[in-house]
């Protein structure tokens, strides 16, 4: 079943307790693109991916400029880089209120929208990006979180079985070394290339 929304950012109306900012700037960077997307890019918060002015997410910082070109090289985005057009790719954090360094409390508070918005767009393949998303994603919506020591260098394009999902951990830009971004291109592409939607939560290939 397709969402009935053509809303780009904020598809669901999203409405976390964030505080007031300037008229500026946004209180908060919420989830934008296809809210039909098989391919859900989960972030951190706007202080490490970006966002903070243009309320994009994946924008304005070196991290999250890498990240936004990755989906420009698959295919997945088009138009400017700080307000792209996004197809079959959806993006949020994990916590999308800016300001101040949020403390577990205060993300563990914004979860409920994040799950809210993921189940609502009920992608076929999770991209967490960085180990705090990555931590998230595997321990809450697989069963496989113990398995893992959360290596980001080992964990950087393996592709995991979820309940439901296909996760494919993305190690944060700033830490990229060697072929980095190359492996989770060619990965992405890979699954692109493949029926993903028949091996819905069943695929796992890790290591």
């Amino acid at each position: 079943m397709k969402n009935v929304t053509d809303r780009t950012s904020n598809p669901f109306g999203m409405r976390p307790p964030c505080d007031g900012r300037d008229a500026e700037s946004s209180s908060a960077v919420f989830g934008y693109g296809d809210a039909n997307a098989d391919f859900h890019l989960i972030g951190d918060r706007p202080g490490v991916h970006g966002g903070e002015t243009t309320g994009v997410p994946f924008t304005e910082t070196p991290a999250g400029e890498a990240i936004q070109e990755l989906a420009f090289d698959l295919g997945f985005a088009s138009g400017p880089r700080e307000q792209p057009a996004l197809e079959n790719l959806f993006e949020s954090y994990l916590y999308m209120c800016v300001g101040s360094e949020p403390t577990d409390e205060a993300y563990a508070d914004l979860e409920r929208f994040f799950d809210a918005e993921l189940r609502a767009i009920n992608a076929h393949i999770l991209l967490p990006v960085g180990e705090r998303a990555t931590d998230h994603v595997l321990t809450e919506y697989t069963t496989q979180r113990r398995r893992f020591d959360l290596d980001m260098a080992d964990l950087h394009a393996c592709e995991i079985r979820g309940r439901g999902f296909m996760v494919v951990p993305i190690r944060d830009p700033i830490e990229w070394d060697g072929g980095d971004q190359e492996t989770i291109v060619s990965t992405l592409e890979s699954i692109l290339a493949s029926d993903y939607r028949q091996t819905k939560g069943v695929a796992t290939l890790v290591g």
